[in-house]
C-alpha cells in the first residue's frame, strides 16, 4: 500500500490457495486499482458465462454498458470455453482499462457438475452453469453479481451492488419476477412448466451472496432439487432458471425480489412495459429473446438504439481512470518507454506509434479449422481496413485454404464489417477464416502491427505472407502445399517467393494459367507489379526467367527488395517501428535474409494485384517532407538495429543504403 498525495494505491489481486474450492482457471488480468480516501469504494464483483464466438462479441457490448456507468473498482470473472477465453484474455490485456482485473474459470472443468441435466434451452450445457458458481468462484468470493451475455446497463453498476444491504439474514439470492407468463402454465394447451412461486423468477440478473449459499449447501440443496423434478419433468426448458424456480418454490424466505427496472425483460409478450413509465427508470435491458433486436416492443426503438451506441462505443474511450487519481494502468515496461520518448523529437509521433497499445478482438466471427495431417498446410496472412473490404468475397473464392485477417477499424467499423459478413453468402459459408479486429487508435496505421496480429493467430506449419488487393491464381492453395514438400521446408530455411504482377482494370478476366497470364503480359493487360514506379520492389524475382522457368530458381536479396513469400510460421514477425507508408515490407524481407532464408522464386505461381484509390499514407508520404525525413531516419536506426542483431550478416544492408 502506497499513500500518496491524493490517493490510496492499492493493487487488487486475488491470488488463490491451493485449497480454494475452483474447480480451475485460466489465468488473471489485473490491473492496479486506484481507491482514493474520501471515495470510500468497494470493490463489485461481477460474473459471466461466455462461451463461443458470438458470446464473446455480446460479453464487450455488455462490459462497454458496465464501463460506461461506473465508478467503482470492477473485478470480472469469466466461466469460459477455450475460444471465449482466448478471446477475451487478448481483448482485456490490450484494453487495458484502469482499475479492471479479470479472472477465467474453465468451463469443461465444470461440465461434469450439469452435464447430467437434459437441457432443451438453446444456450446448451452452458446455460446451466450458473447453478455451480459457489464451487466455481474462489471460496473467498462472499458476492457477485451475475450477468447474461445479452445484457445492458443503463446506470452504474454500483447501484445494483448496493442491493446486497438490503438482504435479510436469510436472504441469499436476489432476482427480477419473470416478466412473460411461462411459468403460470398459460402459454398453450398442456403446457407444463417448472414450479415455480407465482410468475417466477428470470435469471438473467442475480445477486447471489455466495457465503451465505455455501452455508446452507447450496451444492447439494440444487442438485436434490434437479434430480426430484426432473423425475416428472424430464428435462429443463429454460435451463439455470427453471432450476433456480423450483429451488426458490420450495424456499421462499431465500429470495430477495429486485424491482423490475433491474431486468427489463425484452421477450415477446412480456410486461416488461410496467417496469418503467419515464426513461430514467430503466436500469438495465435484458435481450432475452432469441429475436434479439427484432424483438416485439413498443418502445423497442429506443432499446434497440440504446443498444447500439454501447456496439459502436469507441472502448480507447472507456480507458479513462476513476476519482481523479493519476494513472497506474500502464505496465512498468511501457511506461518506461514513455519515459524515454523525446517529445521535442521531428519523429516523436512515429516513435509513439510503436508503443501504442491498440485493442485487439481475435476471432471476431465464427471459426473453425481441422489441421491437415501433414504437416503441409498454409494459410493466407493479410490485413486490411473498410476500404478493401470489397476484395474479401474474391480472395475467398480464389483461395480454398485457411486465411488469417487483422482488420484496422473503429468499433463503428467493425460493426458495419460484421453486418456484411452475415449478409455475404460467400463469407457466411467460409468457417476456416479467422478475422481479427485491431481497433484504431492514434494518427498513423500501424501496418506492421496489423500484420503480426494476422500472423500471430496463424494455425497452419506455414504462411503465406499477401496483401489484400491481390488475388492468388486459382489453385495456388494446393500448388503451395506441394512445393513446401518439393523444397524441403521442413527442414530447411526457405522464403518461396510468388511473382506478383497487376491490371489497371477494374474488371479482368482472370487468367487460369501461366500460359494465359504470359499472353495477357505481352497484350499489355498486365504488367509487372509496380514496374513503372518502384522497379526495385520486385525486380530481382527476374520475370525474364521466370517465364521459361519450370523449376524453382534462387534469387539473391537486393535493396529495397520486397516479394511476397511463403514462410515457416514461425518467421521473424514485421517491424513495428514502421507505420503507414514505406518500407513496412522491404524491412522484413531484409530480416529474413539477414537470418540466411534462401529466397526461392516459384515457376508456376502467380498472384495479381487489382486497383484501387491510393491510400491515405501514401498521400501523406508523397506531400509532406517531415514524413520521409522521419521514414528515413526510422530506416537509418533499422539498419543500425539490424548490424547489432546480426553481425557481418548484416553489413550488406549497411552497403546497400549508403550506394542508394
Amino acid at each position: 500500500v502506497n499513500v500518496g498525495s491524493d490517493c490510496l494505491h492499492i493493487s487488487i489481486s486475488l491470488s488463490h490457495p491451493p485449497s480454494s474450492k475452483r474447480p480451475g482457471t485460466g489465468s488473471d488480468i489485473s490491473a492496479l486499482s486506484l481507491v482514493c480516501p474520501l471515495s470510500s469504494v468497494q470493490l463489485i464483483h461481477v460474473a459471466c458465462v461466455c462461451a463461443g464466438h458470438n458470446a464473446s462479441r455480446d460479453v464487450v457490448t455488455l462490459v462497454k454498458s458496465i464501463l460506461f456507468h461506473r465508478r467503482n473498482p470492477l473485478h470480472f470473472h469469466f466461466i469460459t470455453d477455450a475460444v471465449a477465453n482466448q478471446i477475451l484474455s487478448s481483448l482485456f490485456q490490450s484494453w487495458m482499462v484502469p482499475s479492471v482485473q479479470v479472472s477465467f474459470y474453465d468451463a469443461d472443468e465444470l461440465k461434469s457438475e450439469v452435464s447430467w441435466i437434459p437441457n432443451k434451452h438453446y444456450s446448451g450445457i452452458y446455460g446451466l452453469m450458473k447453478l455451480t458458481l459457489t464451487k466455481a468462484l474462489p471460496s473467498d468470493l462472499t458476492k457477485v453479481i451475475v450477468l447474461d451475455t445479452d445484457i445492458t446497463f443503463a446506470t452504474d453498476i454500483a447501484e445494483l451492488w448496493a442491493i446486497f444491504r438490503k438482504f435479510t439474514d436469510k436472504q441469499v439470492i436476489g432476482l427480477v419476477e419473470n416478466q412473460s407468463d411461462w411459468y403460470l402454465g398459460n402459454l398453450w394447451k398442456n403446457h407444463k412448466p417448472w414450479p415455480a412461486l407465482g410468475r417466477g423468477f428470470n435469471t438473467g440478473v442475480i445477486l447471489l451472496y455466495l457465503e451465505r449459499l455455501r452455508r446452507i449447501g447450496w451444492e447439494q440443496m440444487w442438485r436434490l432439487t434437479a434430480e426430484r423434478e426432473l423425475m416428472s419433468m424430464l428435462s429443463t426448458s429454460l435451463a439455470d432458471q427453471d432450476i433456480f424456480n423450483a429451488f426458490i418454490k420450495q424456499n421462499p424466505v431465500l429470495v430477495h425480489q429486485l424491482p423490475c427496472f433491474w431486468n427489463v425483460q425484452l421477450s415477446d409478450h412480456t410486461r416488461s412495459e410496467q417496469c418503467y413509465t419515464e426513461v430514467s427508470d430503466l436500469k438495465v435491458i435484458h435481450w432475452n429473446s432469441p429475436k434479439k433486436l427484432r424483438v416485439k416492443n413498443k418502445h423497442v426503438e429506443f432499446f434497440r438504439n440504446l443498444y447500439l451506441t454501447f456496439l459502436e462505443y469507441d472502448g480507447n474511450l472507456l480507458r479513462r481512470e476513476l476519482f481523479g487519481c493519476p494513472s497506474q494502468a500502464t505496465s512498468e515496461s511501457l511506461q518506461g518507454a514513455l519515459e524515454e520518448l523525446d517529445e521535442d523529437d521531428q519523429c516523436y509521433d512515429f516513435r509513439r506509434e510503436r508503443i501504442t497499445v491498440h485493442r485487439v478482438h481475435l476471432y471476431f466471427l465464427q471459426y473453425e479449422y481441422t489441421p491437415a495431417g501433414d504437416d503441409t498446410d498454409v494459410t493466407l496472412v493479410a490485413q486490411l481496413s473498410m476500404d478493401r473490404l470489397q476484395m474479401l468475397e474474391a480472395i475467398c473464392k480464389h483461395w480454398e485454404g485457411p486465411i488469417s485477417l487483422a482488420l484496422y477499424m473503429s468499433d463503428a467499423e467493425a460493426q458495419q464489417f460484421l453486418r456484411y459478413a452475415q449478409a455475404s453468402e460467400v463469407l457466411k459459408n467460409r468457417k476456416n477464416v479467422g478475422y481479427h479486429i485491431v481497433y484504431k487508435e492514434g494518427q498513423f496505421y500501424p501496418v506492421n502491427l496489423v500484420r503480426n496480429v494476422a500472423l500471430r493467430n496463424a494455425n497452419t506449419p506455414y504462411v503465406f505472407l499477401a496483401d489484400v488487393d491481390f488475388l492468388p491464381m486459382y489453385g495456388l492453395y494446393d500448388y503451395l502445399r506441394k512445393s513446401v514438400v518439393q523444397l524441403d521446408m521442413a527442414h530447411t530455411k526457405k522464403a518461396l517467393v510468388v511473382p506478383a504482377f497487376e491490371t489497371l482494370r477494374y474488371r479482368l478476366s482472370f487468367p487460369k494459367s501461366k500460359a494465359e497470364l504470359l499472353s495477357m503480359l505481352d497484350m499489355g493487360t498486365l504488367y509487372t507489379f509496380r514496374y513503372h514506379v518502384w522497379t526495385k520492389g520486385h525486380a530481382p524475382t527476374n520475370y525474364a526467367k521466370w517465364r521459361t522457368a519450370t523449376t524453382p530458381y534462387k534469387v539473391e536479396w537486393e535493396a529495397d527488395f520486397e516479394p511476397y513469400v511463403v514462410v515457416k510460421r514461425d518467421c521473424p514477425e514485421y517491424d513495428q517501428r514502421f507505420v503507414g507508408f514505406g518500407w513496412n515490407k522491404v524491412s522484413h524481407i531484409m530480416e529474413l535474409d539477414a537470418q540466411e532464408y534462401d529466397l526461392m522464386v516459384l515457376p508456376n505461381a502467380f498472384m495479381i494485384h487489382m486497383p484501387h484509390a491510393p491510400s491515405f499514407d501514401i498521400s501523406k508520404f508523397r506531400s509532406s517532407p517531415g514524413y520521409r525525413y522521419c521514414l528515413q531516419t526510422l530506416k537509418e536506426e533499422f539498419h543500425q538495429d539490424l548490424s547489432r542483431k546480426y553481425g557481418a550478416a548484416a553489413l550488406k544492408y549497411l552497403t546497400a543504403q549508403r550506394n542508394i
